[in-house]
């Protein structure tokens, strides 16, 4: 006769993956199928949520990832299977669990959660395109190099200087590239205590993403050559904030004046109005972060 209770500290060992129906729409897309039997969307998050605090009152580790019906009937298509059946279903979640961006479960609700892990997809998103531009990128014709790689070689210098040359405080970074199909966006906080130096920027570490995503950005900004823009805003320790900017032409990243980052900083994007700037916030000129672009 088995040992249940070993059987059970097993069990407490392997994780799961749960595909989160988040959208009324993709649920309202999986209702098709007669296997799945859920008809109310707020019930169906109900029951999720049940069964994510069963699992973590067991012991067992489950990460949340997003379901999306589309990619579902892809990936049934491409390995010949009923998309109608539970067991497929089974499988195409496992394989989000390994390709898919995805959040651990932490006592967190349902509904707290979907926000993160609609922005977690739009982050995987946008590291995948700008990773497929460097790719793309080739080689330059006069000295060979991979335009890819330089770009984020440079990029990743720009980024150590411009966190470096920002002084001490808490740093927020907002660097945007159109690409001509959609815009890519991508954030990255730091802080530098004590006196300038090379800082220590989250998401260099393998465990971390964040500085790895906007580097990433940046560099697809630099390889494509066009237009972009990156804006630093500093909250020191004891004191206001100052903001810089800079913004990418030929390849590379080129300060704006002092005059130019208020001017962005207090122009409405959408009507091109003024606002009004914001107290105690002391816009300054971007400073040098980027060599010389190279002949690509």
């Amino acid at each position: 006769m088995a040992d249940t209770r070993k059987t059970t500290t097993l069990r407490r060992e392997v994780p799961g993956t749960i595909g989160l129906l988040a959208d009324p729409g993709d649920f309202a897309a999986m209702r098709r199928y007669r296997s799945f039997t859920f008809d109310d969307h707020r019930d169906y998050l109900r029951h999720v949520d049940d069964l994510l605090k069963s699992l973590a009152e067991q012991g067992i580790h489950t990460t949340v990832a997003l379901f999306d019906p589309e990619q579902y009937a892809s990936f049934c298509a491409e390995q010949g299977l009923d998309p109608d059946t539970a067991a497929s279903r089974t499988r195409f979640t496992a394989e989000l669990a390994g390709t898919g961006p995805g959040l651990p479960y932490t006592g967190l609700p349902v509904a707290d959660m979907v926000p993160l892990l609609v922005d977690e997809a739009a982050r995987q998103a946008t590291w995948e395109y700008a990773a497929a531009v460097l790719a793309r990128a080739g080689t330059c014709a006069d000295c060979g190099q991979d335009i890819g790689r330089s770009a984020f070689e440079r990029a990743a210098t720009a980024v150590t200087r411009l966190v470096a040359g920002a002084g001490t405080g808490h740093h927020h970074a907002v660097c945007s590239i159109p690409t001509g199909d959609r815009q890519l966006v991508a954030v990255l906080h730091a802080r530098t205590a004590g006196p300038p130096g090379p800082p220590a920027l989250p998401g260099f570490d393998p465990d971390g993403r964040e500085a790895l995503d906007f580097v990433t950005v940046l560099a697809a900004g630099m390889a494509l050559g066009g237009a972009g823009g990156l804006v630093l805003r500093t909250t020191a320790d004891g004191g206001g904030d100052r903001v810089h900017g800079w913004r990418l032409e030929g390849g590379g990243l080129v300060p704006l004046s002092a005059a130019a980052v208020f001017n962005a900083y207090c122009t409405d994007p959408d009507t091109g109005e003024p606002v009004a700037p914001e107290h105690g916030v002391d816009y300054r000129p971007g400073f040098e972060v980027d060599d010389p672009p190279p002949h690509h």
